[in-house]
């Protein structure tokens, strides 16, 4: 449980305008969630509590990138309001089924933009655009760039479609090598494969591996061979555009503020490889 004093959000004040709560009072029902923040003034939201610089929980409370995103949004959805966040584990295997059944309102967790999920949730944003690579031990001189993954072992962690990119022939996947799969529950176990030699290679969005290449210090490399690009996406219900259009607009204000780049710096600012971004990613609409 998490409590914070939220300041006035003088860049986006008149987002607010609208935005009432349609059941008024704090224990009235929502339709959407901005009307939840707004009226209840409390909100549910999903992260990942196993990505170190992304969403990583060893306290009372998840801490990383998406954390401080999620934070900064809520800010300017509320307006001034005082708000309550609850933090709820989001695994990507599990990320559709905990916004249908209402366990979480919202969903900051390197949820990627594909046309799939479109079909089972709604996404505001791009926030951010990540690249897959693929992250080696150290000392592995066999593996420079993508195509070296050929017949080696790669992590296929539940829930996400990484190793897709690998696997798939175009236009579904990228790369369309034969590779050996190695199943994981989650990104966190993954690594810990890698660093028991029992994978070759992880292959995921840069952000989520240069979190891990940090706290492992230096045991583990990034090939800088990027070829993707992930849509990080702020998961909704979906059919709430109501809510999907207000985040819209509170991304490009966080961007405008600067309190975006802020927020990127202090998570990936000393990364190698990474590009800092400048300007909000184009929305790709809440239809």
């Amino acid at each position: 449980m998490y409590k914070r004093r939220i300041g006035a959000a003088g860049a986006v004040a008149a987002l607010a305008v609208g935005l009432a709560a349609c059941g008024g009072g704090g224990g009235g029902s929502y339709s959407t969630v901005v009307d939840k923040v707004t009226g209840a003034s409390e909100i549910i939201v999903g992260t990942k509590w196993d990505q170190p610089s992304l969403g990583l929980k060893t306290g009372n409370e998840p801490v990383g990138y998406d954390v401080d995103m999620a934070k900064a949004v809520i800010k300017q959805l509320a307006a001034g309001k005082e708000v309550k966040i609850t933090w709820k584990e989001a695994p990507s295997k599990n990320r559709e089924a905990l916004l249908q059944n209402g366990t979480v309102d919202i969903i900051f967790a390197t949820y990627s933009i594909t046309e799939e999920r479109k079909g089972k949730v709604s996404f505001a944003g791009p926030y951010i655009v990540a690249h897959q690579d693929t992250m080696v031990r150290a000392d592995d001189a066999a593996i420079a760039k993508a195509m070296d993954l050929k017949d080696k072992r790669i992590c296929q962690a539940a829930g996400s479609n990484s190793y897709k990119r690998i696997t798939d022939p175009p236009p579904d996947g990228k790369l369309g090598l034969p590779a050996k799969l190695v199943g994981a529950s989650n990104y966190s176990e993954c690594v810990q494969k890698l660093s028991g030699s029992n994978l070759d290679a992880v292959t995921t969005d840069d952000l989520i591996l240069a979190g891990f290449a940090k706290q492992a210090g230096g045991n583990f490399k990034i090939l800088g061979d990027p070829f993707t690009d992930e849509k990080y996406g702020i998961g909704l219900k979906k059919g709430d555009t109501k809510t999907c259009e207000a985040v819209n607009k509170a991304v490009t204000a966080l961007y405008q503020n600067g309190e975006a780049q802020k927020i990127w710096t202090t998570w990936f600012g000393d990364a190698k490889g990474l590009t800092a971004p400048t300007a909000a990613p184009p929305a790709e609409g809440c239809a």
